[in-house]
Formats: C-alpha cells, structure tokens, sequence
C-alpha cells in the first residue's frame, strides 16, 4: 500500500487532504501539534473511511519532535506522498514583533519541512509526490501578516527549487495556494472583514477545504504537473 504524510491535519484543510488520501488508497499519517480534542475528532472522521491511518503528535516548532518524527518514518522504508499542511500565523505589525516569534514562524512554516524532506530524500519512491500548501498571502501583499506572507512566498519558491533535485526520479513538487477558506479560523471573523472579503472575490464566497483538496488531489494524480503553485482564490484580487 502506498504511504503519505499529512503535517498538520487534525482540521480544516488538511482533514480534507487526509480523507481525500484515504479515499485514493493510501495508508495516510497524520501529525498534529498539540490540539488533541481535534486529534480525537479527526480519529473518528478518518474512521468512517478506513482505518488505514495513525496519528502522529509531532510539533514542527520542537526540532526534537521532527527528528523524532523523520527516525520513525525512515523505519517504514518508503514514502509516496507528503502533504506539508502545517502552519503558524503572526499577526503583528512589522515594528511589533520580536526576533524569536519571527524565528518561530519560519521553523515550522518553512525550517521544519525542508529539513524534513532533505533527512527523508532516499526515502521518498520514486514517482513520488510533494505537495506544499502555500498561500494567496505569499502572492499578493498583506498587511497584517508579513512573517505568514514571506514564509508562504519562500514554500512557493521551495517546491519551484525542489524540482531540480528530483529531476530523473518521477518525483513531483507543487504548492497550493489557496485564497480565503471556510475553516474555522476564517469563521470566527467578525461578519464586516468576511463581507470585505467577498467583496473582493469574483465567485463571493469562500473556498470549501473539499476544494483545496481537490487542487492537491490533481497534483498527485498529474505526472506532467511539476514546479508548479496553483491558486485556488475564486478570482480574489487585494483591490
């Protein structure tokens, strides 16, 4: 049976990634950071398709818990997909934060995975597939967010990179960059900067995670898509 990864997806997009994978035949492992009600929640949606799953607590911002993570994935001899979801935000202005938030940032949204594909290389089959979830805010300019946009900006360049050192193995790296999505986190917004929003985006509504997973869905199963960052916004434009 082919074995995928799927950082952070206890919920929202990366729950979808994880059923989707399911659904295509794979035995999926799911890491989470430390939410685990989500974890139990996630455990009983990923039941009701198969059991073919584990879940795996691996925090991408404690190096330690990613050499962990990486010892025991090697122990499993092959890897045919990796979905790097996880992912932190910092919602400060750019005179407010402080070095080690920054730094924290980068470690889980760019440090972790990078290390972890690097120490995982030999591992990954050939006709493998890498998936990046990025973002609009890696795109376009954002003012409330500048870490999240240039960690998401450099995950677009790093599956555009990656290419190269796959070349010959049948290997592909892509990123997903979605525009503003139905998750919780999106939900809980105050209903005038959700109307702002839809004002802004062609379609006027926000993305169902079902369809971010249908992106990484066409990833995996289009050998000839390669170096590539697909939007998924509903033709959002920062006007």
């Amino acid at each position: 049976m082919k074995q995928a990864l799927v950082t952070g997806a206890t919920k929202g997009i990366g729950l979808a990634i994880a059923k989707m994978l399911l659904e295509e035949g794979y035995f999926v492992r799911v890491t989470y950071a430390h939410d685990e009600e989500a974890a139990m929640v996630c455990k009983n949606e990923l039941m009701k398709i198969t059991g073919n799953f584990e879940l795996i607590k691996a925090n991408q911002g404690d190096k330690s818990d990613m050499n962990e993570l990486v010892c025991y994935l090697r122990t499993l001899g092959h890897l045919d997909c990796m979905v790097c979801n996880a992912g932190m935000t910092l919602r400060k202005g750019f005179s407010e934060f402080v070095d080690e938030e920054w730094e924290n940032v980068m470690q889980v949204n760019v440090n972790a995975p990078v290390f972890m594909i690097r120490d995982l290389f030999d591992c990954i089959s050939p006709g493998g597939r890498i998936v990046f979830i990025g973002s609009a805010m890696g795109i376009y300019p954002h003012g409330t967010s500048l870490a999240y946009g240039v960690t998401k900006a450099a995950i677009h360049a790093l599956a555009k990179n990656l290419v190269k050192f796959f070349e010959g193995t049948g290997t592909t790296v892509n990123a997903v960059a979605p525009g503003f999505v139905e998750t919780e986190w999106q939900k809980n917004k105050p209903l005038e900067i959700r109307n702002n929003i839809l004002r802004k985006t062609a379609v006027k509504r926000f993305a169902t995670v079902e369809e971010v997973a249908d992106a990484v869905k066409f990833c995996i199963r289009n050998p000839f898509v390669n170096g590539s960052v697909i939007e998924v916004n509903g033709g959002y434009c920062f006007k």
